[in-house]
């Protein structure tokens, strides 16, 4: 497993090794071992979407004290991926990182608790799957607009397909920020 700071404080990049064949592949797609030097957080929840290509899901978050940090993978398709630094007291406050990740590249982005998390599905049939450190909890479920305009975020689409939650989503400038 490969480890990467990015340019955004404490998000990582995660490259796992595929060992390939002509039976198929093996990897191992989570170690905390190999990850505790740069992840402190426990994981306690897995979730699973499937989007079909255009489908924005995000920014999302849940607010203290049921902040959750997360570990993105792609099983299937492809995303792009983005995370928003909402810690007021970092470097990187408003700025984002994004990456594309897919079932093929196989890699992971850990996104520390602080943070909006946000995906655009590239492919029909994408099946992402993370894992949480704290439970989901609704009461503590927040949300910024995906377009919003200080955050600059180029998704590469402007109409994408979007619940109505994230239509209705906050601005950065007007969220109540308790990071």
């Amino acid at each position: 497993m490969i480890l990467e700071q990015t340019d955004i404080n404490d998000v990582i990049l995660i490259t796992p090794r595929v060992y390939k064949d002509e039976r198929g592949y093996f990897m191992e797609s989570y170690n905390q071992k190999k990850v505790d030097k740069l992840i402190k957080d426990k994981f306690v929840q897995d979730n699973e979407s499937l989007s079909n290509k255009n489908v924005l899901r995000g920014l999302h978050l849940q607010v203290p004290p049921y902040a959750q940090a997360k570990l993105i993978r792609v099983i299937k398709g492809s995303i792009l991926d983005v995370a928003v630094d909402l810690r007021q007291s970092s470097s990187t406050f408003g700025k984002h990182f994004k990456h594309m990740l897919s079932g093929e590249n196989k890699k992971q982005l850990y996104i520390p608790k602080g943070f909006a998390h946000g995906f655009l599905s590239l492919e029909d049939g994408t099946i992402l799957n993370y894992k949480c450190s704290d439970y989901y909890h609704a009461e503590s479920e927040s949300s910024i607009i995906w377009n919003d305009p200080d955050l600059s975020i180029d998704w590469g689409i402007l109409d994408p397909i979007l619940a109505e939650k994230d239509r209705l989503a906050e601005n950065f400038a007007t969220f109540e920020n308790p990071f």
